[in-house]
Parts: C-alpha cells; structure tokens; sequence
C-alpha cells in the first residue's frame, strides 16, 4: 500500500506529510501530534533555539518500540538548519555527527511528521556559524525511585529550591512529563555547572540521607530522590520543555509554578497532555520565558558540604 502523504506550504517551506491519520498513541493520530506542536511552537521553539536535537522517534506509535537519532537522516531537507559537532567516544564509532537544530516551525513540523515525538537538547547553545557555547542553564531531574513518587520528588524540590536561593539562584520547575521533575536554573554561561549541581546533589543527600540520594546505582534509589545532576554534563541532553513523551498516553512535560507544586495532593495533579498543556499557555504564557533573560552568576565556589 502506497503511504498516504499530503503535500502542505509552512512559512515558505513546503513538507509532505505521510500518513496523519496513523495513530501514534492509542486514540491519538500523527495528524494530532503536528497539530500540537504547531500550536506550541511560540512557546516551545525560544527553548529549542541554537540546541542540537537529539530525537526519539516511534515510527510506530508509542506500542511500537523507539530509536534515539542523534545524526540528521539522509533525507533531511536542505533547508533544515545542522551543525557538525565532535561525539568522541560515540557508540557508533563516529567522531562526528550533524544534529539537527529545532530553529523554526518547519522544522519542528519535519521532525513531528517522522514520528519524533520526543525532543531532547543540551543545556548549551551553538553559534550560528557553529562554535559551542558554555551553558547558560543548569537542570536537576529528581527522579523518585518505587514506592517514592512524585510527592516526595515534589518535597525534594523545595529543599533544592532553597539551597540554591541561599547562592542566589532561583529554579524553575517542569514536570517531566512521566514521573518526575525538572528543576531548572538560568546562568550567566559557565563551564562550571556540572560540578556546581553536584556538589548541590552531594549536600542535599548528606543532609536529607533518608529521602535524597545523588548517586545512579539502583539499590540505594528505593524509597528515596535521586537528585541527577549528570545531565548537565556537556553531552548529556534533557527532554525539552513542552516536548511530547512516549508514554502510554500523550503526556507533556510541563513548565509548573511553585504554587501548583506545593498545592498538589496527588501525582494526578500534574501530569498534562497536550490539550491541558496549550489551555496552560493560553492561561499563564510561557512560565519558563525567564530561562531566556534572567541569568544569575554562578558562585565561585560550589555549595560546602555539611
């Protein structure tokens, strides 16, 4: 059978898109996938900007297994903005690759139309001639480990909320869109943020032995948070905000305020698809906006130790 395709015509750039109607949650069409992103695209592209993409892509719906791409595929139209940056070290035996970069609403369509669902990017920026950039965010994910949920990943958040206000830094919570949180932090752009948030990591676990852990290995995660700084590790990506999730249901990972975070009483509370995450935009405007202009310096010296 011939794959359906339909030829449409986004800020001058013409995309055919096959198969809109193939569902790629159960009740949910690729059709409905564009559809979002392209909705929250206002939103959504100011956090994507001079990222390299690392994509998750479902060709076959969320039932139907997954693939990251780093590498943009051999068909990646010539309009589509790549930048070629070094990945020693790849599991592919390259040295290089040529991600795509998310910088306007063709491409994100492009992306969406081959199953995309998930777009993850880095905590640093790329110079419109190529160049990287030092990062300008910091990002704890707080990952609760069974029969932890997200109410005790939630209390974790205030305790590095505070920790980080004392260095004056404030953070921004997103759900992850499964079952944890993201905090994030807007820097002045530094190479010293990965050792920062582990330190930071390191500190709530010592004084929060019994609810926080900063360490990855399974057996000391039951019951407790794992605060994971390691994504901000330059060639460590985090999911981006407002970006799809390939769970069971279309899920969104959602920028949150502190107030519906201390105000939930059930996981429930905060989790968000895409109808819910646009209604929030319509509502609030885009919470995560002071990620793009409200940098603080990062402190000399990274949080001591109890």
């Amino acid at each position: 059978m011939t794959p359906e395709k339909t030829k449409v015509r986004i800020e001058g750039r013409e995309l055919a898109l096959s198969n809109p109607g193939k569902e790629l949650y159960p009740g949910f069409t690729k059709e409905q996938v564009i559809d979002y992103y392209t909705r929250i695209a206002p939103v959504m592209l100011p956090h994507l900007r001079d990222r390299p993409a690392t994509r998750i892509r479902f060709p076959d719906g969320v039932g139907g297994g997954s693939f990251f791409e780093k590498n943009a595929p051999s068909h990646t139209p010539d309009w589509v903005r790549t930048v070629t940056l070094a990945t020693p070290g790849s599991s592919r035996g390259r040295d290089a690759l040529d991600f795509v970069v998310v910088d306007d609403l063709p491409t994100l369509v492009w992306c969406a139309n081959l199953a995309a669902l998930e777009l993850h990017v880095p905590q640093w920026t790329v110079g419109p001639r190529g160049g990287v950039h030092d990062p300008g965010l910091m990002v704890f994910d707080l990952d609760p480990g069974a029969p932890a949920t997200l109410m005790e990943a939630i209390e974790v958040a205030g305790l590095l909320r505070d920790l980080l206000a004392a260095d004056g830094l404030t953070a921004y919570p997103k759900t992850s869109g499964k079952k944890g949180l993201h905090l994030y932090v807007p820097v002045e752009p530094t190479g010293r943020t990965e050792e920062y948030a582990r330190a930071a990591a390191e500190r709530l676990a010592a004084e929060h032995g019994g609810l926080v852990v900063s360490t990855m290995e399974r057996s000391l995660r039951k019951g407790k948070v794992l605060v994971d700084w390691s994504q901000n590790n330059p060639a460590k990506t985090t999911v981006a905000p407002y970006s799809l999730r390939g769970s069971e249901r279309p899920s969104v990972s959602t920028p949150v305020t502190w107030e519906e975070l201390t105000g939930a009483r059930r996981p429930s509370d905060l989790a968000f698809g895409p109808t819910e995450a646009l209604a929030r935009v319509d509502e609030h405007g885009d919470l995560f906006a002071p990620l793009l202009k409200d940098a603080a310096p990062l402190p000399s010296k990274s949080p001591p130790q109890p």
